[in-house]
């Protein structure tokens, strides 16, 4: 009996240093957070999308409070958020970074079906059946994985497509990682106009699956004075260093799918001629 209680009175005496050099060890060791640290992560909406190119609020606050980034990389709090963190850093805000997601896609109801999907209403599992119910292997597939993923309830699905509610939209790029075809995409304040349409078939194929899809018909490459425009692989693309947003080529779209987001729309330039 004595055996047991002097093991016991040994290994608890033993417990009892470890636990001492332990807590002397993180003292000394500690790391010193810098203060700003959380003064600038409180400062940040808690959304932890990303969209900041960080792996989260709390990677993007050590950067900022590091004096390693910009103070307006979060496009979720926007320029009231860019200005609390500029304040706390003691540096100048700039203009934050706004971006809204923009669905490559107008078809919809207006896309030929390949048969009646009674699946998991997930886009992921229904490209798993055949590569998804309908003829377009470029469209949205209308089932709503980008809806469930946006947490600011911005995208809905309207009449089989995917769409974007403007001005509830964070710029979280959460749907842009969950559509399995790669069809959402961050339009920035200057690069607002695009082409709503990711098909990159022939017309004359086209036609047979989709009633509103390009057909690379070069109408908007004609009437662009600046040269943004041109068709490449049957499929309008727009050069935005070049584009003025003068919105001439979504008024001549034959299909409209040509879009100005207006994020940040400034006086129309003059055209140059070459």
């Amino acid at each position: 009996m004595n055996e047991i209680v002097a093991a016991i009175t040994a290994f608890g005496g033993m417990g009892l240093a470890l636990g001492v050099v332990l807590a002397g060890a993180s003292k000394l060791f500690a790391v010193q957070q810098d203060p700003n640290y959380e003064l600038v992560l409180n400062a940040l909406p808690g959304a932890n999308c990303g969209a900041c190119g960080f792996a989260g609020c709390q990677a993007y606050a050590q950067a900022v409070a590091a004096g390693e980034t910009d103070v307006n990389l979060c496009p979720v709090g926007g320029d009231g958020c860019a200005a609390a963190i500029a304040a706390i850093m003691g540096v100048e805000a700039g203009r934050a970074s706004r971006f809204m997601a923009m669905v490559m896609c107008s078809g919809g109801v207006r896309v030929k079906k390949k048969y009646d999907y009674a699946g998991i209403p997930d886009c992921v599992a229904a490209l798993s059946a055949s590569g998804g119910p309908i003829e377009c292997k470029y469209g949205c597939l209308g089932l709503g994985t980008c809806a469930a993923a946006c947490g600011f309830g911005a995208i809905n699905v309207v009449e089989g497509v995917a769409v974007v509610d403007q001005e509830r939209c964070a710029g979280c790029m959460m749907c842009v990682k969950s559509c399995p075809r790669k069809l959402i995409i961050m339009a920035t304040q200057d690069d607002d106009v695009n082409v709503c349409c990711s098909s990159m078939e022939k017309g004359a194929i086209l036609r047979k699956v989709c009633e509103i899809g390009c057909l690379g018909c070069r109408i908007c490459e004609k009437v662009c004075k600046y040269g943004a425009i041109h068709i490449h692989d049957n499929l309008a693309v727009i050069d935005h260093e070049k584009c003025t947003s003068c919105g001439d080529c979504a008024e001549k779209c034959p299909r409209r799918l040509i879009v100005d987001a207006n994020l940040d729309r400034g006086p129309r330039p003059e055209a140059v001629n070459d």
